[in-house]
C-alpha cells in the first residue's frame, strides 16, 4: 500500500513555474524544446497574453470555470504545463550527469544546509499548498444561486407581504431541500479533492555537505515536504521517491510505475542510460517519478522537480476541477432565464391591465404574484431530486452505490462506456492454457518441471503458479513430486525476473539411470531472462541436445509472438542437471554461475479469461445505444485477445505511443474510429474522454479502479469505480459497484433513462400547463373584463396541481424510450411548446365561449359561477394533460401510466371536483354547478385528447422527419 502513498503529493495549481525561478539555463531548455513542435505553441504575444490574461482573471472563480476546463480539452496536444515538464525532463534524460548538475545548480557533494533552506524559501513546501479549496460557504452560496431558488425566494416573500403564508412557506421549504441536496453533492466531491491533497510526512535520505573551509558530506533525513530540487536522495527498497528524479548511480534498481501507468509489471532503471526524445516519457531508464516507489535494488538520484512541478502533478492537476455544465443542467437554466422573463413580462402586463380595469393597485399586485406562482414549476427541484434518489435506491438494489445522484440521470444519457479490461472484462487471474517446447509442440516435459518448480519454491507463491498447480491437479497429471527432494533455492527477484531450485531424485527423469541420484536447477521466469541463462535447447523428436543458435532463438521469439498476439501469457522454462562433485563446489551466493549453460525445455501459456457475463452485458449494453471502448495500460494483443472473446469490434485499434504522434485533428479522429486504446498513460486516457465529450458531442461512462484512471474518472460525465478499487478512485468516482458485472450498469442505464424521462415529462407538462395558463387567464381578463380567478382560488389550484405532481417519479417508460440514449435536445422542447401549447389554450377558450353563451343571462355572466367552472377545468386540464404527452400512443386505451398515477390523478381530480361544492368552496366565493357543465367536460376532454393525439402524431412526423 505504500505505493498509493503518492496521491498525497497531488498539486493542483494551474500555473508551473520551474523552480530555481532565476536559472536561465532551465528556460532555454524549455523553451527551446518548445519551438522545436512544428510551431505548435508560437501563436503570439497577443493571443498568449490574452490567454495569461484569462488564467487570472478566473483564477479565483468556482471550480466549475470552464475556461479552466478546457485548459486540457484539446485532444493531442498537452497543455502548457505538461509541455514544460515533458521538456525539461527529457532534456535531463539526454544530458550526462555532470550536466544534469549545472541544470539545477548542484554539486556532487549535494547542496549545503544554507542553499538548501534558501530554496525551500524560494519554491515552498514540497506540498500542494498552493492550491485553495472552496469554502463551505462558496459552495452554499453556488448552491443557492439558482434561477428558480431565487424566483421561489422573490415569491415566497412577496405572499408573506399579501399574507398569504402557507404558499410563502411551502415554496421556502422546496428551496431549502434544493439547495440541501445540490450542496451535500458538491461538498462530497470537493472533500475527495481535498483528501487527495493530504499529505503524509515520511522521512527521506539526502546527502547534504557542510562546513565553512573544509565541506564534508554528510547523509541527513529530512521531511518529505522539505526536499528542494538539487538535493541528492539516497533510496532503497519500498522508498517512495519525493520528486521526479535524474539518476546519478544505480544497482538491480526496479521501480513500480503502476500509479502511472496501470501496469503491474515493474520497470528496470539504470544510471547509465542515454535516452533521446523518440523514447515515451514514462519508459525513460534514468528518470524516476514523484509517486513511484522502489520494488528492489539501490542508488542515488538527483530531484529536480518538486512539488506542483512535477510529472504526476502536472498531469493530475485537473483532479477535483469540476466539470463544465451538461447539455441537461444548461437546458434547465436556460428554461429558467425563459420563464423569468416571461414572467416578469406577463405579470407585468397582468397587474397593468388589472390596474386601468379596477384601479385597485393591491388587489392588482395579489393577483399578478399568484399569476406568478402559477407560471412558476414550482415542483422543478423536488421532481429532479425525487427521481434521482428513485433511481439511486432502485440502483442500491441492485448492489451498488451511488455517491452522485446526478449520475443517475447522466447515465440515461451515456452512449459510450470507457472501460478497463483488466478486472471488469476479465476475470482477473491466471489460467494455464499450455506448455510448448521450443517448436511450438506440447510436451508434458515442460509441463511437469515447470510443476516441480512451483510445487517446492518456498519463496511467496505468485498467481502463476497456483494456475500450474491447479492445471496439473485438474487434469490428472501424475508427477510424484515426493520422489523428489529440495536442497537448495534462488528466489526470484525483479532484476533476474526468475525463479531456480535445485531438486534431486534418485531416478533420472530423462530416463538413464547410472547414478544414486540425480541433481537438476529448474529455473523458470520472464521468456527473455531465461533464455538469457541458456546455452542449450532440447530437441525432443530427436533425443539430443543442442547448442542454442540464432535459429533456434529467433524460432523460439517467432512461436512466443504468435502465442501473445493471442493475448497469452508466456514464462520460460529451463533446466540443468548439475553432477554430485560439481554441486559440491558451487558457491550458491553466486548465481550467475548456477544459472547458468542451462536447457532451454519450453514455454508455458496463461490466460486472463473473460467473465460469462461480460460478454452478455456487453451486448446488451449496445442494444441500449451504449458503445464501448476499451481503454487499457496493459499491451495491444493482450486487449485485442480479451475483447474479441467478449464481442469488441477490433478493426479500428490504437496505442498511446501511436496517440502521442498526432496532432490534434488525427488525435480526434483516431479516437473517434478506435474501440480498443492500449497501453495508455494517466493523462491519455484523459485526453480520450475529453475529446469524445467536446468533439464527439457523447455523453461518457468511465469504469475504472486503479490509481491511474483517476484522471479519467474525474472527467467522465458518469465516472463508475468498484468495491475493491484504490481510494482515490472511488473518492472520484459517482457510482460505486460492490461487484465487478457489467450487468449491473445495464440495470443503471435503465434507471437512467426512466429517471431522464420523467424529470423531461414534469418539464413539459409545467411549461406547458403553466404557459398555456397563463395565456389564458390574459385572454379571459381582457374579454370579461373580471378576474378570471381570486388570488386565492388561483393558488389553491396551483397547489393541487403541484401535488398530483409528486407521483411522477414513479411513472413508467415505454420500452422504445429506454433503448436509446437520451439526451437534451434543444429543439425538440421549443418545438413541442408551439405544437401542443395552443391546444390546451383553445380548450380554455372553448370552456369560456361555453359558459359565456350558455349560462349568461342578459349578456352577464356571474363572476361565482364562470371561476367555478374555470377553477374545476383547469385543473382538470393540467391534470389530465400528463396523460398525453407522457407517451406517443393513444394515452387510457394503448398506454396507461403506473399506479401511483393514476391515483394522483383520480384524487386530486376529485377534489377539485368536489371543492366548489363543499364549505371551503363556499368561503373561497365558488358556487354549485348544474350537471350539464360536467356534460360539457367530457366532450371537452375527449376532443381535447382527440385534438391532442393528432397534432402529436404530426409534430413526432416533422420533428423526427425534418429537425
Amino acid at each position: 500500500m505504500e505505493r498509493f502513498k503518492f496521491l498525497r503529493f497531488f498539486s493542483f495549481r494551474t500555473q508551473l513555474d520551474f523552480l530555481p525561478s532565476s536559472n536561465p539555463v532551465r528556460e532555454n531548455l524549455i523553451n527551446g524544446a518548445n519551438t522545436d513542435t512544428n510551431g505548435e505553441h508560437r501563436d503570439g504575444f497577443f493571443s498568449n497574453l490574452v490567454y495569461g490574461f484569462l488564467r487570472r482573471f478566473k483564477s479565483g472563480s468556482k471550480l466549475s470555470s470552464p475556461v479552466r476546463y478546457l485548459e486540457k480539452i484539446d485532444g493531442g496536444s498537452k497543455t502548457e504545463e505538461e509541455e514544460k515538464v515533458y521538456s525539461w525532463l527529457y532534456a535531463l534524460a539526454r544530458s550526462e550527469i555532470y550536466m544534469a548538475f549545472e541544470y539545477v545548480r548542484s554539486t556532487e557533494r549535494g547542496l549545503s544546509f544554507t542553499e538548501a533552506e534558501k530554496r525551500l524559501k524560494e519554491n515552498g513546501p514540497n506540498t500542494p499548498l498552493e492550491y485553495t479549496f472552496p469554502s463551505s460557504w462558496h459552495l452554499l452560496w453556488s448552491a443557492f444561486f439558482h434561477p428558480f431558488n431565487i424566483i421561489l425566494i422573490v415569491l415566497s416573500a412577496l405572499s408573506y407581504i399579501t399574507s398569504d403564508n402557507p404558499n410563502g412557506c411551502i415554496m421556502l421549504i422546496l428551496v431549502f431541500i434544493s439547495v440541501s441536496l445540490r450542496f451535500y453533492q458538491e461538498y462530497g466531491s470537493s472533500k475527495a479533492a481535498m483528501q487527495l491533497s493530504e499529505y503524509v510526512r515520511s522521512p527521506v535520505k539526502v546527502q547534504r555537505c557542510a562546513g565553512r573551509v573544509v565541506q564534508t558530506e554528510l547523509i541527513v533525513q529530512v521531511d518529505q515536504r522539505d526536499v528542494v530540487p538539487g538535493d541528492i536522495v539516497i533510496f532503497e527498497p519500498g522508498d517512495l521517491f519525493p520528486g521526479d528524479v535524474r539518476l546519478l548511480t544505480s544497482k538491480h534498481l526496479v521501480v513500480s510505475q503502476s500509479s502511472l501507468t496501470g501496469e503491474s509489471w515493474p520497470t528496470e532503471k539504470t544510471a547509465d542510460a542515454r535516452e533521446d526524445r523518440s523514447t515515451p516519457l514514462l519508459e525513460l531508464k534514468n528518470i524516476c517519478f514523484m509517486g513511484t516507489n522502489v520494488v528492489s535494488g539501490t542508488g542515488t538520484g538527483l530531484v529536480v522537480s518538486t512539488g506542483s512541478k512535477t510529472y504526476i502533478s502536472a498531469v493530475f492537476s485537473t483532479i477535483g476541477k469540476h466539470k463544465p455544465a451538461d447539455s441537461f443542467e444548461k437546458g434547465i437554466r436556460h428554461i429558467s432565464y425563459v420563464l423569468v422573463g416571461v414572467m416578469l413580462l406577463v405579470v407585468t402586463i397582468m397587474i397593468l391591465v388589472e390596474y386601468f380595469t379596477f384601479y385597485d393597485l393591491s388587489e392588482s399586485t395579489l393577483f399578478g404574484i399568484s399569476v406568478a406562482c402559477a407560471l412558476t414549476p414550482q415542483m422543478l427541484p423536488l421532481i429532479i431530486n425525487t427521481s434521482l434518489a428513485k433511481g439511486a435506491l432502485a440502483m442500491a438494489r441492485e448492489r451498488c452505490i451511488v455517491k452522485s445522484l446526478s449520475a443517475i440521470r447522466d447515465m440515461g444519457s451515456m452512449d459510450i462506456l470507457c472501460i478497463d479490461k483488466t478486472g471488469t472484462l476479465t476475470m482477473n487471474r491466471a489460467i494455464m492454457v499450455n506448455h510448448l517446447d521450443s517448436w511450438g509442440a506440447p510436451r508434458e516435459k515442460v509441463l511437469h518441471f515447470a510443476f516441480l518448480n512451483s510445487y517446492f519454491k518456498s519463496d511467496q507463491k505468485y498467481p502463476l503458479d497456483d494456475a500450474i498447480l491447479a492445471f496439473v491437479y485438474t487434469n490428472g497429471y501424475r508427477f510424484q513430486p515426493s520422489k523428489w527432494r529440495k536442497t537448495d533455492e534462488i528466489p526470484f527477484d525483479f532484476m533476474r525476473r526468475r525463479v531456480s531450485v535445485i531438486l534431486e531424485t534418485e531416478s533420472n527423469p530423462e530416463g538413464r539411470n547410472i547414478q544414486p541420484f540425480y541433481r537438476f536447477i529448474i529455473t523458470k521466469g520472464a521468456l527473455e531472462d531465461v533464455l538469457k541463462v541458456c546455452s542449450y535447447v532440447e530437441n525432443v523428436d530427436m533425443g539430443e541436445i543442442t547448442a542454442v543458435s540464432a535459429e533456434h532463438h529467433h524460432r523460439i521469439l517467432n512461436v512466443v509472438e504468435e502465442l501473445r498476439n493471442e493475448g497469452l501469457r508466456i514464462i520460460g522454462v529451463a533446466i540443468k542437471n548439475l553432477q554430485q562433485t560439481k554441486i559440491s563446489k558451487q558457491n550458491m551466493e553466486n548465481e550467475d554461475d548456477v544459472e547458468s549453460d542451462m536447457v532451454f525445455l519450453g514455454v508455458i501459456a496463461f490466460f486472463d479469461p473473460p467473465k460469462d457475463s461480460a460478454k452478455e452485458a456487453l451486448w446488451r449494453l449496445a442494444e441500449k445505444g451504449v458503445k464501448a471502448k476499451v481503454l487499457t495500460g496493459d499491451s495491444l494483443s493482450l486487449a485485442i485477445k480479451i475483447c474479441k472473446e467478449v464481442g469488441i469490434r477490433t478493426t479500428h485499434v490504437t496505442t498511446g505511443p501511436e496517440l502521442e504522434q498526432l496532432n490534434q485533428e488525427a488525435f480526434h479522429e483516431k479516437v473517434k474510429k478506435a474501440t480498443v486504446l492500449a497501453r495508455l498513460t494517466p493523462s491519455q486516457k484523459l485526453r480520450v474522454v475529453q475529446s469524445l465529450q467536446s468533439v464527439g458531442n457523447h455523453v461518457v461512462g468511465f469504469l475504472g479502479d486503479g490509481i491511474n484512471d483517476s484522471l479519467a474518472l474525474d472527467a467522465a460525465n458518469v465516472g463508475i469505480s468498484v468495491d475493491s478499487a484504490a481510494s482515490v478512485a472511488k473518492d472520484l468516482a459517482d457510482i460505486i459497484l460492490l461487484e465487478k458485472d457489467l450487468n449491473v450498469l445495464v440495470a443503471g442505464v435503465e434507471q437512467g433513462r426512466l429517471t431522464f424521462g420523467n424529470t423531461m415529462k414534469y418539464i413539459k407538462l409545467s411549461v406547458i400547463a403553466n404557459l398555456g395558463s397563463v395565456v389564458s387567464l390574459f385572454i379571459v381578463t381582457l374579454v370579461l373584463r373580471f378576474e378570471p380567478l381570486t388570488p386565492i382560488q388561483l393558488l389553491v389550484q396551483n397547489f393541487l396541481y403541484s401535488v398530483g405532481q409528486i407521483a411522477i417519479p414513479w411513472d413508467r417508460m415505454e420500452e422504445d424510450y429506454v433503448k436509446i440514449p437520451q439526451k437534451w435536445s434543444v429543439k425538440s422542447l421549443p418545438m413541442f411548446i408551439l405544437w401542443n401549447g395552443p391546444v390546451c389554450t383553445l380548450c380554455d377558450v372553448a370552456t369560456l365561449l361555453f359558459v359565456w353563451f350558455y349560462y349568461s343571462s342578459g349578456g352577464r355572466l356571474d363572476e361565482s359561477f364562470f371561476r367555478s367552472a374555470y377553477f374545476i377545468q383547469g385543473l382538470l386540464m393540467q391534470t389530465l394533460i400528463f396523460h398525453l404527452i407522457r407517451t406517443e400512443k393513444i394515452p387510457f386505451i394503448m398506454e396507461i401510466a403506473s399506479w401511483p398515477v393514476l391515483a394522483s390523478t383520480v384524487v386530486i381530480s376529485a377534489i377539485g371536483i368536489a371543492i366548489p361544492f363543499s364549505i371551503i368552496g363556499d368561503f373561497m366565493g365558488f358556487t354549485d354547478l348544474p350537471l350539464s357543465y360536467f356534460g360539457f367536460l367530457v366532450v371537452l376532454f375527449v376532443g381535447y385528447f382527440t385534438v391532442g393525439q393528432i397534432v402529436k402524431r404530426i409534430y413526432i412526423m416533422v420533428y423526427k422527419k425534418w429537425l
